[in-house]
């Protein structure tokens, strides 16, 4: 398990996986990330505060990741988070934030105005169907939400070599990432115990014909391996 991490290539940053509370959805299909939530306030403000004490202000940019949103981390989590910023001069902040709270984005903008607020959310993949159906994660996107996610989030998190997924549609997952968003981050999936698998004959497939001809795009991460980051919990 690790928890702090420093991302050197392409947008260099500091990164920290920290603990929140239970995820408002909760339901996705390939996600064991959850079981990293608590509702123990003392352990997920030990937890987190150790986390956030290795932070150094390097880049002047910090991403904090948890099992959920940022709404769902407590509130001397987010005081601390508040005060490492200041005292490590960090400039730029990213955070994720479920669909669900696409209305709220501007109360955490409101609470970090000292910095430029980046928000990162899960799409999966711009397939509706699969996305509903198979991989449980409930929300519909049409060209409407499209627009507005296109103005709150600043990155777009695609998974990709499930089951039950084609070419086809990795392909245009990439391409429509591209267009619509200013940071893509691509993760190959990694079995992990949920009742989504991995497509080994997709992965080969990307390894060999796809990712060669992304892996230097500036604004595209693509995770191999979903310790690729630095952080993870399994």
């Amino acid at each position: 398990m690790e928890r702090y991490s420093v991302i050197k290539e392409k947008n260099p940053r500091e990164i920290v996986l920290l603990k929140g509370f239970n995820c408002m959805y909760g339901n996705c299909a390939f996600c064991n990330y959850i079981l990293d939530n608590t509702n123990n306030e003392k352990e997920m403000t030990k937890v987190n505060f150790e986390a956030l004490s290795k932070v150094t202000g390097k880049y002047g940019v910090l991403e904090v990741i948890n099992s959920g949103s940022v709404f769902e981390l407590n509130k001397l989590t987010m005081e601390k988070i508040k005060e490492i910023c200041k005292k490590k001069n960090i400039k730029i902040l990213y955070f994720e934030a479920y669909f669900g709270y696409l209305n709220r984005l501007n109360e955490i903008r409101e609470y970090f105005s000292e910095q430029e607020v980046r928000f990162a959310f899960g799409l999966e993949t711009f397939d509706n169907d699969y996305r509903t159906k198979i991989l449980k994660k409930n929300f519909i996107l049409n060209e409407r939400v499209l627009e507005k996610l296109k103005r709150e989030y600043q990155m777009c998190l695609l998974m990709i070599c499930t089951k039950g997924q084609t070419k086809e549609q990795i392909l245009n997952d990439i391409e429509q990432g591209i267009k619509h968003f200013k940071e893509l981050v691509v993760s190959v999936f990694v079995n992990n115990g949920t009742q989504i698998e991995r497509d080994e004959e997709l992965v080969s497939w990307f390894l060999k014909e796809i990712y060669p001809k992304y892996k230097d795009k500036k604004n595209i991460e693509i995770l191999i391996d979903n310790k690729d980051f630095g952080v993870y919990v399994q």
